[in-house]
């Protein structure tokens, strides 16, 4: 058996992107004084995200992505909140009846998907 502990991120700007992620999540970011990683440690004791300085541009989508679910909004606020942080829509598969979800990407392109919250999904 082994355990997820860290989920890295390769950037550009890893304080950009750290700060991204820190707004969405809530946790606090950490750094290294010369700037070549930060993090953000989860404190639920899951899985943590590290933010790697690597030189190389994304250039593809990414083969794997995080799903998040909103604990205090719905889909749409939390949508909402996030482009007023930086992110883009890749692309809206939100439905008339309510399901669905949408892409989201960071500011340095990474992508992720915004559900419904439990609220949401249980109405």
């Amino acid at each position: 058996m082994t355990t997820i502990r860290t989920i890295t991120f390769d950037c550009a700007d890893v304080m950009v992107v750290g700060r991204f992620w820190e707004t969405l999540l809530g946790w606090t970011l950490g750094s290294e004084p010369d700037g070549s990683d930060a993090w953000l440690e989860n404190p639920g004791g899951g899985p943590n995200l590290l933010f790697q300085r690597v030189p190389d541009p994304k250039q593809v989508k990414n083969r794997a992505h995080l799903d998040l679910g909103p604990t205090e909004r719905t889909r749409d606020q939390e949508v909402e909140r996030l482009l007023a942080a930086g992110a883009t829509v890749v692309g809206d598969h939100r439905n008339s009846d309510g399901t669905g979800w949408v892409v989201m990407a960071d500011p340095e392109g990474n992508e992720f998907c915004v559900e419904r919250s439990d609220a949401e999904r249980g109405a």
